[in-house]
């Protein structure tokens, strides 16, 4: 009896690690395509430091990705991805203690559309696909300063919902 505790303890762990034997990190489904143009960011809100920031935090989220490779134009490229900036506005979400007329807390929200198309036979493989990142800011320092210095987060926080829409293959 004491014989066969040991071979069952065994037994099971072999067939643990067997089965953890094809584990693989990250998503296994790739994109369709290998190369990818971003074009500039559209921007039709009146926030108009918003296209540089995020035209560079969504160039940075796909060059940090391994899965694509960005090109300079899109006569090199699989796949065109176009971003317009379509949506920018604060919600106060905190009033001040000594006068509630006051914010002390707003949540920013960007918005964009989003449009991926396939460059080799004209398809689109989506079409004005809504993305939108919230952010919350304390005013303390100041409504403008705390905004401006909010931007570059709400951009980053885009970019890579952005990077997983386009390419997160489920």
């Amino acid at each position: 009896m004491t014989f066969r505790l040991p071979a069952f303890l065994l037994a099971c762990l072999l067939l643990g690690l067997a089965g953890c034997a094809h584990y693989q990190l990250g998503t296994e489904g790739k994109p369709g395509f290998t190369t990818l143009f971003v074009e500039p960011v559209a921007n039709k809100t009146l926030l108009p430091q918003a296209q540089t920031i995020v035209s560079t935090q969504l160039r940075q989220a796909f060059i940090t990705d391994a899965r694509v490779t960005l090109v300079n134009s899109a006569a090199e490229a699989d796949a065109t991805l176009s971003v317009t900036i379509n949506d920018y506005h604060r919600d106060v979400t905190a009033a001040r203690e000594d006068d509630t007329g006051l914010a002390r807390k707003f949540s920013l929200t960007l918005g964009t559309v989003c449009t991926l198309r396939d460059n080799r036979n004209g398809r689109l493989l989506f079409d004005k696909r809504a993305v939108v990142v919230h952010r919350d800011v304390f005013t303390d320092s100041g409504q403008l300063q705390a905004e401006y210095q909010m931007l570059p987060l709400l951009a980053e926080a885009l970019a890579g919902k952005v990077r997983g829409t386009v390419l997160d293959v489920w």
